[in-house]
């Protein structure tokens, strides 16, 4: 198939200027509301309605409401000087009221409404010395025309330069230049949803009849927000079948390295941890490459899984690499692998940055040569020098924090390599659907046993100096603490002196040798070097930035302090209180707030005292601050839709997902009249990548 736009978009792919009343100027202006051809007016509604439905007279009217009346002029009371008010007495069916108009030439408002004639007119209403007043009528009109006035006028979201006449005028336009649309959605969907086909959902959404008309689940609403969804996940499926399509390796295990490492573990994995390694064990057995992500809770063992991943790669004769963000957690996850690997005669190496001269030389011809089973590093491990003697699996954590080329650039040092990526925040499945829909998804929502539970309590910063006290005792019963200082606006200057000022105050309070501070400013040997010695139990409290929300894993560590914990996302303070809990010692984390707390300040704090499952925590964290936020900078990954939205539609994200899929399974090319329907919307919704594929393929 040639990648070239079906004709009958030609007219919503052309410039703003085609459209009748839309000049250059009104079309560079329509920029600011992201519209730049008539496809996007299509997919812009209206958010609000105006009642214009006529009544009788305005005598029972309430200061604010609109009403649309038929009136006669009585007489014009002309401005006597500059900077007063043209007035127009007029009278409805029942009473007098006035016009009054605080700019607008008189004679234009005079031939507008000429006295003795009659006229509807529609505005809000308001009241001067008990005086019903009309200012600036948004509609004269002569009562030959009054059919013109539609009863509800539908209100666009504006830009400067673009008034609701124009943004109505436009859309219409717009609409006019919709061609007739074959239906691509399953026949028997769409009736059990009772859908209209697209140009009359277009039509009724543009036009709302009542208030209902314009919410998300009206079914005009619902078709559109599904379209959307659909066409995304029409392209997540093909590129999924496009990795599927490349020809894997079968990397098929013994299981004897696995078994070695299961009689040595503490404790028995989890029943979730049991069914990710066996998703995990079918997908490399495949003849198919593998593309999953591990999803798994603060503390549910991702860790294991991901070794026993690894095994099975050199179970198979090959080698796995495992890629982390950061030194600090790279290093981690070498030493907690490190013991089960050695049970289990397994060569694991670290590669990092600060690996140089020789040491790194050595490693780099000991991983070419094959003597390195598992390879554990930062973005250093996908350097053009480092090369292995056969990659199989490469497993990326908290995945978020690279790039899809970094993540490329790993899988392509070895021949058909399967990809395992994983991460330790708990997305909400709408979004994961919408994020990662080209994946397949395992969840570990269980704890493994031995965790303790973490008592999370409220406390208002007033009472600081009694937190100082309670945390000199535990200090001194041998415990160890993190406090978590406080985001200061958008300013890591500032983040940094609030630390620093928390970090002498405690020095003060709990002595010299027994405080550590680490930040995002510290050189990064520093900063291992203080963490390895809070690690080694040389330091009783780390005070920190969140430079620690992801990794460090110190078991001895009982208590979190977050300061100005209002302050800080729901998701985030999940993560940091992880970094809690992780051994046999009852834990506690306090989320210090400065009074008064907003509500929703205080819903968010209440949410992370009552639960602890992360899950719940990330559906609270969608609804109360939306996808965008939740999202942030960290998972850019996620679209952003012009109808569809995530929280209230995520049943027909998933509707979308499987309907998409089976569609490509019974239709690979998009051949048959629904799937060739399918290609226009792809064209329709801009999914190039998409176009791209099918073309290729």
């Amino acid at each position: 198939m040639s990648a070239q736009r079906p004709d009958i978009l030609f007219p919503l792919f052309a410039g703003l200027e085609t459209l009748t009343g839309v000049g250059p100027k009104t079309a560079k202006a329509f920029q600011g509301l992201g519209v730049e051809k008539p496809r996007d007016l299509l997919f812009t509604l209206p958010h609000a309605l105006i009642d214009r439905r006529q009544i009788d007279t305005v005598k029972d009217a309430l200061t604010g409401d609109v009403a649309t009346v038929k009136i006669e002029t009585l007489r014009h009371l002309f401005p006597s000087r500059k900077g007063l008010p043209h007035r127009v007495f007029v009278r409805d069916a029942a009473t007098d009221f006035q016009l009054v108009f605080f700019r607008g030439a008189s004679d234009w408002i005079e031939k507008q409404l000429p006295v003795g004639e009659k006229r509807l007119i529609s505005g809000k209403i308001e009241f001067y010395d008990a005086q019903i007043q009309m200012p600036h009528p948004d509609h004269i009109l002569d009562p030959d025309a009054e059919n013109t006035l539609p009863n509800f006028e539908p209100v666009y979201p504006l830009t400067a330069g673009v008034t609701q006449k124009i943004m109505a005028k436009a859309c219409a336009a717009a609409l006019s230049k919709a061609p007739d649309f074959d239906e691509w959605i399953d026949p028997s969907l769409r009736a059990r949803e009772a859908w209209p086909d697209l140009n009359t959902a277009l039509k009724s959404a543009h036009t709302p009849q009542s208030s209902d008309d314009i919410l998300p689940n009206s079914l005009a609403r619902r078709r559109l927000a599904y379209d959307e969804f659909f066409a995304h996940q029409l392209t997540l499926a093909m590129a999924r079948k496009s990795v599927k399509s490349k020809p894997g390796r079968p990397s098929i295990g013994t299981g004897a390295l696995r078994k070695l490492v299961l009689r040595d573990l503490p404790f028995s994995p989890t029943g979730a941890q049991t069914r990710a390694i066996a998703d995990i064990e079918t997908d490399l057995a495949a003849s198919e490459r593998m593309n999953r992500l591990l999803m798994g809770d603060v503390g549910s063992g991702k860790t294991l899984v991901a070794l026993m991943a690894l095994l099975i790669a050199v179970e198979a004769g090959g080698q796995g690499a495992m890629m982390a963000p950061t030194e600090i957690l790279a290093r981690q996850h070498y030493e907690d692998l490190l013991p089960l690997c050695e049970a289990a005669g397994v060569v694991l190496a670290l590669l990092t940055g600060r690996d140089k001269g020789r040491e790194r030389k050595a490693k780099l011809e000991a991983l070419a040569r094959g003597d390195i089973h598992i390879l554990v590093g930062t973005h250093a491990v996908f350097q053009d020098s480092v090369v292995f003697h056969d990659l199989r699996l490469s497993i990326t954590d908290e995945q978020h924090r690279f790039g899809v080329n970094q993540r490329m650039a790993l899988s392509q040092k070895g021949q058909a390599v399967d990809v395992l990526v994983m991460t330790a925040t708990p997305i909400p499945r709408s979004l994961s659907l919408a994020q990662y829909g080209d994946m397949d998804v395992s969840v570990l929502d269980e704890k493994p046993a031995g965790r303790s539970p973490i008592k999370t309590a409220l406390s208002s910063t007033e009472r600081v100096s009694d937190v100082m006290a309670h945390l000199k005792s535990a200090v001194a019963d041998g415990r160890q603490a993190y406090w978590v200082c406080p985001l200061v606006g958008e300013s890591e200057v500032m983040d940094l002196m609030a630390a620093e000022e928390r970090f002498k105050h405690l020095r003060t309070v709990l002595g010299e040798g027994k405080v550590g501070l680490v930040h995002g400013q510290l050189p990064a040997e520093e900063k291992d070097r203080t963490m390895a010695k809070f690690a080694a139990g040389d330091l009783s409290v780390l005070v920190a930035t969140t430079v620690i929300e992801v990794g460090v894993n110190v078991p001895n560590a009982s208590i979190m302090v977050i300061e100005r914990a209002e302050h800080f996302g729901l998701a985030q303070l999940h993560q940091l209180r992880g970094r809690v809990g992780r051994g046999a010692i009852a834990s506690t984390c306090l989320l210090l707030y400065q009074p008064p707390l907003s509500e929703t300040g205080r819903r968010r704090l209440e949410v992370l005292r009552e639960t602890e499952d992360g899950f719940r925590i990330a559906e609270e964290d969608l609804a109360i601050r939306g996808a965008g936020d939740v999202i942030g900078t960290a998972q850019s990954g996620v679209p952003r839709f012009r109808i569809a939205d995530i929280e209230s539609q995520s049943d027909l994200m998933a509707l979308a997902q499987d309907d998409a899929r089976l569609l490509l399974h019974n239709d690979p090319d998009l051949q048959t009249p629904r799937g060739a329907a399918a290609r226009v919307l792809l064209w329709l919704m801009e999914k190039d990548r998409a176009i791209r594929l099918i073309s290729i393929g």
